[in-house]
């Protein structure tokens, strides 16, 4: 039986906003309803190319009885607020990371959401990468043992440009900095892959750029299980590198480079084959290189809803991230361990 198609509108139409686009466009059930960008300029020329609805005012489109999900691809500090007011009018969200700015902003969305009976997913479109998911089914059970350490390294290059492009970049209550916009990916998976954060401790700076919020974040974090992080996220790495993830437990270590396995030692489990491939993240450049895991997950979202499901990655996932985050900044302020 072929599924009903779901009326979306995505609003946004920054670099991201195309990943999204293209997504929708290759999944059968998906309907394009409208798009929104502040620029009236842009959003008609978005909505001509895309052969639908579009408008300089996002509200026209929660509005709309035909919309049954909004997808927010928004500049990072209106997560929160869109979301809110499309939950609120009873549309189901679909939102790029961080969910929201600050913690409160995502205990309102996760409530609403619960409240009117839909559904809110947070996009972390690396948990679709074939090892990410080969090695949190692992970790789970057991394979490598009791995870002891987990280490995050995000060595990106981000120029001056970059954050003169757009008046919201590289503003903490609007973009964040290195870890909340760019490294946030990495500590969304060291979450998924070692549980709960108990506490964290680090140090945010700004180094090598003009701007407000950080383009260097260091944490050592402890989880519930006992087990300890380190995460370094960074915006001024020249040339930019992947992001690397280290799991190392009693029985065995599995270290990934970017998508690519760098070493595997899983007792009684052969490496894997996976061949040659990329992290979805932008390591020089924000743009990506491919659209393949947002589709995955905005197909996992529109299942989730006509199957009266969570989504594979919920509110409640994208506000530990912005939680941590949060409890770094607060610890880096303070010099001293901030319990989560």
């Amino acid at each position: 039986m072929k599924p009903r198609a779901i009326a979306i509108a995505v609003v946004g139409s920054g670099s991201i906003a195309d990943q999204h686009l293209r997504a929708i466009k290759d999944i059968p059930r998906a309907h394009l309803a409208g798009v929104f960008s502040r620029s009236r300029e842009k959003a008609q020329k978005l909505g001509e190319r895309e052969g639908c609805r579009w408008t300089a005012d996002y509200r026209e489109l929660i509005r709309d009885r035909e919309v049954e999900v909004v997808d927010i691809v928004t500049s990072s500090g209106s997560h929160g607020a869109i979301a809110i007011e499309a939950l609120e009018a009873g549309k189901h969200v679909i939102v790029e990371k961080p969910m929201a700015m600050t913690v409160p902003e995502c205990d309102r969305m996760i409530e609403l959401s619960r409240a009117r009976g839909v559904s809110l997913s947070v996009v972390s479109q690396r948990r679709f990468e074939d090892q990410n998911r080969l090695i949190k089914g692992l970790v789970d059970g057991g394979a490598i043992g009791k995870l002891l350490l987990i280490e995050v390294s995000c060595p990106y290059y981000r120029t001056q440009e970059y954050y003169q492009s757009a008046d919201w970049r590289g503003k903490v209550a609007t973009d964040g900095g290195a870890i909340m916009n760019q490294g946030i990916h990495s500590v969304d998976l060291m979450l998924w892959f070692a549980g709960p954060a108990r506490s964290v401790l680090g140090r945010c700076a700004t180094q090598s750029h003009s701007m407000e919020a950080e383009d260097l974040a260091l944490a050592i974090v402890g989880f519930r299980s006992g087990a300890f992080g380190t995460i370094m996220a960074s915006t001024s790495i020249q040339p930019g590198f992947q992001p690397c993830l280290n799991l190392y437990g009693e029985k065995g270590t599995i270290k990934l480079d970017g998508a690519m396995i760098a070493h595997w030692t899983v007792p009684d489990v052969a490496k894997p084959e996976l061949g040659e491939r990329k992290a979805s993240a932008g390591v020089s450049d924000p743009k990506l290189s491919s659209h393949l895991h947002h589709r995955l997950q905005l197909e996992d979202a529109l299942a989730a809803i006509d199957e009266k499901r969570p989504p594979l990655v919920t509110g409640e996932d994208g506000r530990r991230a912005v939680q941590l985050i949060q409890g770094l900044y607060e610890a880096s302020r303070s010099g001293r361990p901030v319990e989560l």
